[in-house]
């Protein structure tokens, strides 16, 4: 097995905790955060069910000691909350002594501001100010600087869905290749009006609590989340004495060209993915002990993602849940909030329940873990699977 990257912070904040610890302890009590709509003011407030994270801009703004006039949108406030706990949580206290880099992900971007003051820009110059951070690259320039990372690799990763899983590849990658010594990697996503009407639009929104792999799934409620790893290079955390949470030791990416937005309905994109990371971290199927799953409760994602579990594990699948149920999809964040899950199951021996699972889908026999289970793990599988086809998977290591 590949010796891999080593993991040595982590910070999150999403519907069910503020940090680290409080999402823990969530996913061991079964604890939702999907509610109906309070935070936004849009037409489908008391339609459809989402996951909120219980602060307001003006309070992650004090969090953060920032002034009155500053032009944050909610998905740069949220990243640099989770960064800079990962900051804390991995002990740095000079950023500036190692080579360290920033890829951050983001789907959302500023729009949440966008949308708020588009029809002022013109007759406002103080809302005017907003249009500078509706970039996707905005987000991650404003955590950076937040962290003090200003003469390094500072960079942006937005392939939908799969957007934080690639950031975590990609930030392995540039520390196996000797490129830096230290990588924050991640993904910001808030909710927007934006996000929920073209969600709304192609009609895979839920108005209940969303139940994945199960044959009566309605669709995915949307999240708003952000959460971070330091990854840091062998020699890095040998001089440094630190301690290590676990290891990236597998990646990989696929496209299955299939559909704008659908996967390919025999997981093809998924089936490569997995291969690929099985292949990096020199492990066969069998040394797999849980699959956190993307787990959308769409129709098409959990049959392509089922077949392709099918296509790589055959009549072996190991236990595996989607952990969706809990924050909602969280869009771009969502591969490092689960990065995040998946170093918490290795470090507890816990595989969570796939909440709300009822019915088995017709199409297989597959049936997801749906109670908290404490067993023995060495590994762990995580999915990223994003519009356009952009598949992704990270194995996890103690």
């Amino acid at each position: 097995m590949s010796t891999g990257v080593a993991i040595t912070g982590m910070g999150i904040i999403s519907a069910i905790g503020n940090n680290v610890a409080e999402n823990y302890s969530s996913l061991l009590e079964g604890r939702t955060g999907i509610s109906h709509i309070s935070k936004i003011d849009t037409v489908h407030k008391g339609s459809i069910m989402v996951g909120e994270i219980i602060f307001t801009n003006a309070e992650l703004e004090a969090k953060l000691g920032l002034g009155p006039n500053n032009n944050y949108s909610r998905t740069a406030l949220l990243g640099a909350i989770a960064a800079k706990e990962a900051i804390e949580d991995a002990k740095i206290t000079n950023i500036k002594a190692y080579r360290t880099g920033l890829i951050s992900s983001t789907s959302v971007g500023g729009m949440d501001m966008t949308e708020k003051f588009y029809y002022d820009y013109l007759e406002s110059e103080a809302n005017r100010r907003y249009i500078e951070g509706h970039h996707a690259g905005d987000s991650t320039e404003k955590i950076a600087e937040q962290l003090g990372i200003d003469q390094s690799l500072v960079t942006t990763i937005s392939t939908a869905c799969s957007s934080a899983a690639n950031a975590i590849m990609f930030g392995a990658r540039l520390i196996k290749t000797g490129k830096l010594d230290r990588v924050i990697v991640g993904g910001a996503d808030c909710l927007s009006k934006f996000t929920i009407n073209g969600f709304n639009t192609l009609m895979i929104l839920s108005d209940t609590y969303n139940t994945p792999f199960d044959e009566n799934r309605k669709g995915l409620n949307l999240g708003e989340a952000a959460a971070y790893l330091v990854l840091e290079s062998e020699s890095l955390v040998k001089k440094e004495k630190k301690k290590v949470l676990g290891y990236v030791v597998g990646y990989g990416n696929a496209n299955d060209a299939y559909h704008q937005t659908a996967s390919s309905e025999n997981g093809d994109g998924a089936t490569l993915a997995m291969e690929k990371a099985l292949a990096v971290a020199g492990l066969e199927p069998k040394d797999i002990d849980y699959i956190n799953a993307h787990g959308t409760a769409t129709g098409n994602n959990d049959l392509s993602e089922g077949r392709a579990i099918i296509r790589v594990f055959g009549e072996d699948v190991p236990e595996f849940s989607s952990t969706k149920a809990y924050t909602g999809h969280t869009l771009a964040a969502a591969g490092a909030i689960e990065a995040v899950y998946s170093i918490l199951s290795l470090q507890n021996n816990i595989i969570y329940p796939n909440l709300n699972f009822k019915t088995p889908m017709k199409e297989f026999s597959l049936i997801p873990q749906t109670s908290l289970k404490e067993k023995a793990l060495n590994t762990v599988l995580s999915n990223s699977l994003g519009f356009g086809g952009n598949c992704s998977t990270l194995i996890f290591s103690k």
